[in-house]
């Protein structure tokens, strides 16, 4: 692939990648009785920074894992060989030349394969899967809000909510997920001001806490983190106009040492969230994702998935460097 083609994908997807550089690098010498694992990486700056933190990069060479960031001056093919390739960038050509090596190297593990990972680009196919799931059981139930996508005509969408029975306030998302920029809206007339293309949710309160479930394969990690409060029939009806909100969850908003009602701090049942990941695996072919989960206040058991995330920023989960080398060595002991 040409320097041009990946700079056009790039800005296609207004992504920066990182120059062409090896951060780890080991001969098979240097581990004898090691199998190495070779890595070929091609992450944006911004995931290279997060994700290849010195303690993961002195892990991963310890373990026989060898990270080679993949030249995008050259093409794909004429580098390795590999065991896996990981990566997080997005465009057409991209995605072209990942299905280009699959089918030259079907002996190397893709993570994850970019038309699985397309699925996700968009909120309307994201949670379509969750959507199709039936794991109601004793433990509770998962579901997604009801939602609506709205493609163009802001003075269309009063009428597209009330058609569609959303209730007020009105979660509003870009519908590209390439933003976690998102709008509370609390009354009819501003649903007017809002900026399609976008997805509408009906907001439910959740006790002002979300549940991120971190998904490695077949390992989870569930942290809690800040959220919007709940919203009650006073101020919804004393506020009005649309409230931004850059972004509702992030690492510095942990409230897992938080002083927490216990009945919003209580995780999801293991074993229910273990069911969930591994449906979602199969149906939606990735490996590396993870969920934002919220439970309805006031109920025990009832659950709402409201967002998917593929290659999360797993640097913010704890004990990650163990978690994802294993990971990584349990495709060559497969092999």
């Amino acid at each position: 692939m040409t320097g041009q083609s990946v700079a056009a994908a790039a800005e296609e997807e207004e992504q920066q990648v990182v120059e062409p550089e090896k951060f780890l690098t080991a001969g098979i010498g240097c581990f004898p009785e090691m199998k190495v694992v070779m890595v070929g990486y091609a992450l944006t700056s911004k995931k290279v920074k997060s994700f290849l933190q010195p303690n993961f990069q002195k892990l991963a060479r310890n373990k026989g894992i060898v990270l080679v960031a993949i030249d995008q001056s050259r093409a794909l093919t004429d580098q390795g060989p590999f065991d896996i390739v990981l990566h997080k960038l997005s465009g057409k050509e991209w995605r072209r030349v990942l299905e280009d090596y699959r089918d030259a190297h079907p002996e190397v593990t893709v993570l994850d394969p970019p038309d699985a990972i397309q699925q996700l680009h968009n909120r309307q196919s994201m949670l379509q899967a969750v959507a199709n799931l039936n794991l109601s059981g004793p433990c509770g139930t998962f579901g997604v809000p009801k939602q609506l996508v709205i493609e163009k005509d802001p003075s269309s969408i009063p009428v597209a909510v009330k058609k569609a029975g959303l209730k007020l306030p009105i979660v509003a998302k870009p519908f590209i997920a390439k933003s976690h920029k998102i709008s509370l809206t609390y009354d009819e007339v501003s649903l007017k001001n809002l900026e399609p293309p976008l997805v509408l949710q009906e907001f439910i309160n959740h006790g002002g806490v979300l549940f991120k479930v971190f998904i490695v394969g077949e390992t989870i990690k569930v942290l809690r983190r800040f959220s919007l409060p709940n919203i009650n029939k006073r101020e919804l009806s004393s506020n009005s106009g649309v409230h931004h909100f850059p972004r509702v969850s992030c690492a510095a908003a942990s409230a897992d040492e938080a002083d927490l009602d216990p009945h919003v701090a209580e995780l999801p049942p293991r074993h229910f969230l273990e069911s969930l990941a591994e449906e979602l695996r199969r149906r939606l072919g990735l490996r590396l994702f993870n969920l934002d989960i919220i439970r309805e206040h006031g109920t025990k058991d009832h659950y709402y998935v409201i967002d998917i995330n593929y290659f999360p920023g797993y640097g913010k989960m704890p004990e990650y460097e163990h978690i994802f080398t294993d990971f990584l060595l349990s495709f060559a002991h497969r092999k």
